[in-house]
């Protein structure tokens, strides 16, 4: 029975998204949707020894209101070098620092990507490949988009021949659930509550940063401290 999962992409994100990647089938990209300002889309956060800070890209949203995340372009190539550095200050003295800092050096240190999508995917992609995660990932570029929130997602479903569509509970307000009844797919809701602890530097713990925090610390055993990541 495939289970499918549609996320918008983000940048660098936590933990709870890459345990959402591991628990389907196939993880679509829910990227041609209006780009929103200030959210998860082109930022995250880490830990530092003055509490948490955001890592932003910054990305050229003047007169673009209702662009999509897959049309959000970069603004400028600074922002990789000050958050390759932002990483090595903060995180330079964490049990996998070495480790983890060589797998991101290809993306902070090779070609520049001009539109956001494309870096959250790759990056995305990156921390998969050394989670062991070996989900499908693909984007809504890679099918057909149909008018109607819950339509087009449950559309989407039945494109990918999936059977279940594990949502995040943020969704419960809008989602219609009968869009799906009626296309024979089971509707689940991923649960992000329970997760443990882990040793993290910098005060007292936080589960609400980047998935970067848990690698740097934890390295290839972050698997113990997330749900469906093996270990």
């Amino acid at each position: 029975m495939k289970r499918v999962a549609i996320v918008q992409s983000n940048y660098l994100p936590w933990k709870g998204y890459f345990d959402m990647i591991a628990a389907v089938d196939e993880f679509i990209l829910f990227d041609d949707v209006q780009y929103t300002r200030r959210d998860w889309r082109n930022r995250n956060l880490i830990k530092t020894p003055h509490g948490t800070k955001w890592l932003t890209v910054p990305v050229q949203v003047k007169g673009k209101y209702k662009q999509t995340i897959r049309q959000t372009k970069v603004d400028g190539t600074d922002w990789r070098a000050a958050h390759w550095t932002a990483l090595q200050l903060n995180y330079g003295r964490a049990p996998f620092f070495d480790e983890v800092f060589e797998m991101l050096a290809p993306f902070y240190t090779g070609p520049a990507v001009t539109h956001l999508s494309e870096i959250n995917r790759q990056l995305i992609s990156m921390v998969c490949k050394y989670l062991g995660i070996e989900t499908k990932i693909s984007s809504t570029g890679d099918y057909t988009m149909v008018e109607g929130k819950s339509l087009r997602l449950a559309d989407l479903c039945v494109q990918a021949d999936a059977k279940e569509y594990v949502s995040g509970p943020s969704a419960k307000g809008y989602i219609d659930a009968d869009m799906f009844k009626a296309r024979d797919i089971a509707l689940s809701w991923f649960d992000y509550s329970g997760y443990p602890t882990y040793p993290q530097l910098w005060g007292d713990f936080t589960h609400q940063v980047s998935i970067v925090d848990l690698l740097f610390n934890c390295g290839r055993d972050s698997g113990t401290y997330m749900k469906c990541v093996s270990h």
